[in-house]
C-alpha cells in the first residue's frame, strides 16, 4: 500500500508536468516557511502562481473541500513571506490542482481572492 506522502509526491509530479505542458514555468517546489508549505510556485507569463496540489481517493469535490479557510490563510501567509523574501511586488494568484482516485483531475485558477 502506497503511503500518503508517496501519493502526494506522485500527484505533485503529475500536476507539475501538466502545468508545464500548459506554459507555466517552475520556480520552486515544496517551499517551506514557518507559515506553511506551498507545493508549487510557478510563473505564468508575468504572474507568480502558488499551487496547492491535492490527491483524494474519492472525488475532486473532496479535494476542493479539503482546502479549508485555515489552509487558505496559511497559503496566503506563506506566499506573502515568499514575496517579501523575493523583494519584489509582482502579480500573483492561487491555483489548486486536484486529482481523484480514478486519475481524474481539475486545475482550478484563482481559488483565493484577496
Amino acid at each position: 500500500m502506497e503511503s500518503s506522502r508517496a501519493k502526494g509526491a506522485e500527484a505533485e509530479a503529475y500536476a507539475l508536468k501538466y502545468l508545464q505542458q500548459h506554459g507555466l514555468i517552475l520556480i520552486t517546489q515544496n517551499f517551506y516557511s514557518r507559515f506553511g508549505e506551498i507545493d508549487l510556485i510557478m510563473r505564468d507569463k508575468e504572474s507568480l502562481v502558488f499551487v496547492e496540489v491535492r490527491a483524494r481517493k474519492k472525488s475532486i469535490s473532496d479535494g476542493i473541500e479539503s482546502i479549508s479557510i485555515s489552509k487558505q490563510r496559511k497559503l496566503v501567509k506563506a506566499a506573502n513571506y515568499y514575496l517579501v523574501k523575493l523583494g519584489r511586488d509582482i502579480a500573483c494568484r492561487f491555483d489548486a490542482f486536484i486529482i481523484d482516485g480514478q486519475g481524474n483531475f481539475q486545475w482550478l485558477k484563482n481559488i483565493i481572492v484577496l
